[in-house]
């Protein structure tokens, strides 16, 4: 009796049921009502099945694949807390690190896996729209396990447990809120670019290998486990990305200008994001592997000149910030310390002056600026402090109306002159930090007119805790701005003489003698 075997599906065949075969016409609607952003971008898509899935990951092989990397990441998790990992890290300047980070990377997760979500029920063809629920999925894995890594930190030291209060509220915190604010409320294309491709080829590669290698070299296991065990994700984020902007480009040649000013537009967005994450390994890092200015050579210059030129084919040219953020590289961690330094009451988290021979190694790694003009700088606040002047700003900062950073930066060519920008626009003035910002801001001002820059509204009585009496006669705008940030002060402040210094160094000494 014959019997009839069935062949051997491949990884391709296989790949190709599990998710194209799935996918099907509408008929009791037309397809442009079922999926109606898909064209208002003004992006032409000719055939769907174009899309190449480099990956080719299933539903299945991917829950596997994602199941034993938990295993192992809370395995070493686990261990890390039970044996009191917190007390062997380098000093407790570190755990500053880990608020930051806090405060502004685990939130910004949530909503590029929100952000993925809007995207797959609107890319029309299968190929896109499994990838995106596939990278959602990795952006929620990517927010629990980053909370989980440092909640046991928030059992012991000060101002990390509102950080999800904080992240809408605080000012410092805007120009990651922003970013995503602006790139989720764009089309699903622009919002490919935006994540897909600025956001995890410009700043991702820098926060999840030399930032996280730092943080093993400071001795936190915990956070070097969640870092390499996303940077695998990332690789998969990056190539669809990139996928993204040559499917778009291979479509239609009119896509090219509109793709070409999103290029230009979140590249410069992400490198403004980017200024916090360099200044957290050139300043907060109490033992450095490397300064941002060699990961920038070495992850935006020369990946990104190396994926500019494969680009070129296509008639992509090399965004238009691309010489000023070379340029910025020698500034923009030095100037972003010195003004948090600043604003001692105004961040849960400590600040302090390098030490000597801290401020060596940024003389060795900059020897072009540092000395030059960042270095009397921190020496003249560190005599002041010393002689009990220790530097406040107490005033709101102004921001840039499109990156929300404060305006700090320097002027191109010039650092010695803070660099300003300013527009009309029907009647009403707006500042920026930059000339990009302010060309984004004039490309679609609609949009950046409704941005909320908290340290703008407060003086305009919008940043008020609850039961708050904006009418009464003693009412004075700003005044309870711990109160509406939910900002414990005994995290802010110089790190000197703080809690957190006096109890690391305590519970330190009792484990050394237990």
């Amino acid at each position: 009796m014959d019997m009839k075997v069935s062949k051997k599906l491949g990884l391709k065949e296989r790949y190709t049921m599990m998710t194209r075969d799935l996918a099907w016409d509408t008929t009791f609607q037309p397809m442009d009502k079922v999926f109606p952003q898909v064209g208002y971008e003004g992006i032409k898509i000719h055939d769907w099945d174009q899309w190449e899935d480099p990956f080719r990951l299933t539903m299945d092989a991917y829950w596997k694949y994602q199941a034993e990397k938990e295993r192992k990441l809370y395995a070493i998790l686990d261990a890390f807390n039970q044996n009191n990992g917190h007390l062997s890290v380098t000093d407790a300047r570190y755990m500053n690190v880990l608020k930051l980070f806090l405060g502004s990377t685990p939130p910004l997760e949530l909503m590029a896996a929100r952000g993925f979500s809007m995207v797959a029920r609107q890319m029309v063809g299968a190929g896109p729209r499994v990838a995106c629920m596939m990278q959602s999925v990795d952006e929620y894995r990517h927010f629990q396990t980053q909370i989980h890594s440092i909640s046991n930190y928030n059992r012991f030291y000060n101002g990390m447990d509102e950080f999800a209060h904080q992240q809408s509220r605080m000012w410092y915190l805007s120009d990651g809120k922003s970013f995503f604010d602006d790139a989720i409320t764009a089309g699903p294309f622009e919002f490919m670019v935006a994540i897909g491709f600025a956001f995890e080829y410009v700043l991702t590669n820098i926060l999840f290998v030399p930032f996280i290698s730092g943080a093993a070299y400071n001795g936190d296991m915990a956070a070097m486990t969640v870092g390499f065990s996303a940077q695998s994700d990332e690789a998969r984020h990056m190539t669809l990305g990139l996928e993204c902007i040559k499917f778009m480009l291979e479509q239609d040649p009119d896509n090219l200008p509109i793709v070409q000013r999103w290029i230009d537009k979140w590249t410069w967005r992400g490198t403004r994001k980017l200024a916090s994450v360099g200044m957290m390994m050139d300043y907060m890092l109490p033992k450095r592997i490397m300064s941002f200015k060699e990961a920038w050579e070495i992850y935006f210059e020369q990946n990104g000149s190396a994926l500019f030129n494969d680009l070129a084919r296509y008639g992509v040219k090399v965004p238009k910030c691309f010489a000023q953020t070379i340029e910025e590289k020698e500034h923009i961690t030095h100037q972003s310390w010195i003004g948090f330094y600043m604003k001692p009451d105004a961040c849960p988290f400590h600040t302090w002056i390098p030490a000597p021979d801290e401020l060596d190694w940024l003389s060795e790694k900059y020897p072009n600026t540092f000395d030059k003009y960042y270095r009397p700088v921190l020496e003249h606040f560190d005599k002041q402090e010393k002689a009990g002047n220790r530097f406040n700003n107490k005033t709101q900062p102004m921001n840039c109306q499109v990156c929300v950073s404060t305006i700090k930066f320097n002027e191109p060519g010039d650092p010695m002159e803070m660099c300003f920008r300013e527009t009309v626009y029907k009647g009403e003035k707006f500042h920026f930090c930059s000339d990009h910002c302010k060309e984004i801001f004039e490309d679609e001002p609609e949009k950046y007119v409704q941005t909320f820059i908290s340290s703008h509204a407060a003086l305009q009585g919008k940043c008020e805790p609850e039961g708050t009496d904006v009418n009464a006669h003693d009412y004075r705008p700003g005044a309870r701005m711990h109160a509406y940030w939910r900002m414990d002060k005994r995290a802010s402040g110089d790190f000197n003489g703080s809690e957190d210094q006096k109890n690391f160094a305590q519970w330190r000494d009792q484990a050394t003698k237990n």
